[in-house]
């Protein structure tokens, strides 16, 4: 029997677990001592070792594929069908920029044991946090009534009325929260993440031509021009957005993991931000190599799946539909916990997957309401919904530096972190890419005042 003094939740746990299952003690013959040796052990024993690491992902993974919700399909479909291919380039920093700033995220969560609000009120006072989760309740009640908008869409697509789709997914969020735990909540989102593989198929049946496609990627374009700005700034907000941070954190503490699970927990952010990236890559291809060749416009996702048909056929359609769907409704559970964890967090309420309703009942209560809020704003009539959806994005952009200034100053503070702040060379890395987003918010807004892009 194999003993061991760390947490079963634990990389070093399962990495002990691994290494048994390769050994095997060997009597001598005369039967008085013993030797280890390795030797190859049924292949279920190292199964079951292998699960137990895969366990300990999630956060990381989840996070970051929320970030391709219904806001951030219809921003890289508008990419893709407005501007072609010249926005595939952007994709590599922001995949590096992503990975840096999840793992200080992830690192600080595990390190602390407390959520990125309740590290801000503690540094910073009250009253900086209050205004910070002003900011945050908009952008995310913006985000969700977005992925309400998604899951709307995409089942009027199959036939489905919103007015029967949006209450059912109301009914199903509010179970899946209230009624489970963390870990068969997680079951079900890391369930959600395999099927984005729905835009990688319908971007390989489009067959685009993949000379064109790394000279795009190889040849960076930029324009200094609003629309061009914009939806740069676009791209940035819906990958990397403000929420994430708050979302990572909290969740990383909810499930447990200690300073032992850093290496897990860094393969975790990793695979996500590949991941995220990967899908959007698929997004803005299949649009740019149909949508933009053809000149057709659209306005949201939904319209790029319906018209992806008669220039890709209807199992494209069908998988661009199934894949708004399933990300919309990802994204539905996970922005109302985003923000539930935020604010209870930064007001000291308990805030937990694992607490009953009346244990936690602030907790439950922000989430239920932010969806069911989301939801009834759908079922409205006559909603610029296109706009909400897209100026969602960008605010995200634009309120990102502002929280990754927060983080960097709390992830170098020895008192928060002992000794797994940043070294020289991350937090050089690190602050240059908070300076090119500050660079890039600017920018934005002064090339789009007087300009009639929103309105």
């Amino acid at each position: 029997m194999l003993e061991l003094s760390v947490s079963r939740h634990s990389w070093k746990y399962w990495r002990l677990i691994w290494e048994n299952s390769c050994k095997e003690t060997i009597l001598s013959p005369d039967k008085q001592h013993q030797t280890t040796e390795t030797k190859p052990r049924p292949w279920k024993a190292r199964v079951i070792a292998l699960w137990g690491v895969m366990a300990l992902l999630g956060p990381g993974i989840i996070t970051s594929n929320v970030d391709n919700d219904a806001g951030g399909i219809t921003t890289y479909s508008l990419a893709g069908a407005n501007f072609g291919l010249s926005l595939l380039w952007s994709l590599i920093p922001i995949t590096i920029v992503l990975v840096i700033v999840q793992e200080m995220g992830a690192r600080m969560g595990v390190v602390s044991g407390k959520g990125l609000s309740d590290l801000i009120r503690e540094k910073f006072g009250v009253k900086i946090t209050f205004y910070m989760m002003i900011l945050l309740i908009v952008t995310n009640l913006g985000n969700t009534i977005a992925e309400f908008a998604g899951i709307a869409a995409s089942l009027e697509i199959f036939g489905i009325s919103k007015y029967l789709a949006v209450p059912i997914s109301i009914l199903f969020l509010m179970w899946l929260a209230v009624k489970g735990t963390y870990r068969s909540v997680e079951k079900v989102f890391l369930t959600a993440c395999v099927f984005y593989v729905a835009y990688v198929v319908a971007g390989f049946l489009i067959k685009p031509d993949w000379i064109e496609v790394v000279e795009a990627v190889a040849a960076p374009t930029f324009r200094a021009d609003a629309a061009f700005m914009v939806m740069l700034t676009g791209l940035v907000g819906t990958t990397i957005a403000p929420w994430m941070q708050f979302y990572l954190q909290a969740s990383v503490v909810d499930k447990g993991l200690r300073v032992e699970d850093l290496k897990t927990v860094r393969i975790d952010v990793v695979i996500g931000s590949l991941g995220v990236s990967v899908v959007a890559f698929f997004i803005i291809l299949a649009c740019a190599s149909t949508l933009f060749k053809a000149g057709i416009k659209i306005d949201e996702a939904a319209q790029a799946a319906l018209a992806l048909e008669p220039l890709a056929g209807k199992y494209c359609t069908w998988l661009f539909a199934f894949g708004l769907f399933n990300a919309s409704m990802f994204a539905a559970a996970i922005l109302p916990l985003s923000t539930a964890y935020t604010i209870c967090e930064a007001f000291g309420w308990e805030s937990s997957l694992d607490k009953k309703f009346s244990e936690a009942p602030q907790f439950y209560g922000l989430y239920c309401f932010t969806i069911i809020f989301s939801g009834i704003i759908i079922l409205l009539p006559n909603l610029p919904l296109i706009s909400l959806m897209y100026i969602s994005q960008v605010i995200n952009g634009l309120v990102l530096p502002v929280v990754l200034v927060f983080m960097l100053i709390l992830i170098n503070d020895p008192k928060v972190m002992r000794k797994n702040t940043n070294g020289r060379l991350f937090n050089a890395v690190a602050w240059l890419s908070v300076i090119g987003l500050i660079i890039l918010s600017l920018m934005t807004i002064i090339l789009t005042l007087g300009s009639d892009l929103f309105t």
